[in-house]
């Protein structure tokens, strides 16, 4: 986030977002391409609480793992215990505290995405 900013986050309601950077996690079980596509994409349906935040986010980097079993849960639990939770977001079929997490302004995940098996999809920014 550019801005400190208040955004209506759907069911969610009225979240504060500081300035700064923050990692989703998510899955795309039935296509890589299309998922990033829909949430890079502008224009769109408010589906999830991702898109909400995307109304005003900027992506700078996109990362992903291949697997054929949904690994979203365990990997935000990783980042749960590295940085602060946005609570519920991204979360609301599952029970993981959230899928949202505020990195702070200077973080760079890359290495420790690479550690877990992630490759950078795409730089966006």
């Amino acid at each position: 986030m550019e801005d400190d900013s208040l955004l209506n986050v759907g069911s969610l309601g009225a979240l504060k977002f500081d300035k700064g950077l923050y990692a989703y996690v998510g899955s795309a079980m039935n296509g890589l391409d299309a998922r990033i596509g829909r949430h890079l994409r502008g224009e769109k349906r408010l589906r999830w609480h991702i898109d909400h935040l995307l109304k005003e986010a900027i992506v700078t980097e996109v990362y992903f793992k291949e697997s054929d079993v949904k690994e979203e849960c365990m990997f935000a639990q990783r980042l749960n215990g590295l940085f602060p939770v946005i609570r519920r977001f991204g979360s609301s079929d599952c029970q993981c505290a959230g899928h949202l997490f505020s990195i702070g302004r200077d973080q760079k995940l890359g290495p420790l995405l690479g550690s877990w098996g992630f490759e950078k999809y795409v730089q966006v920014r």
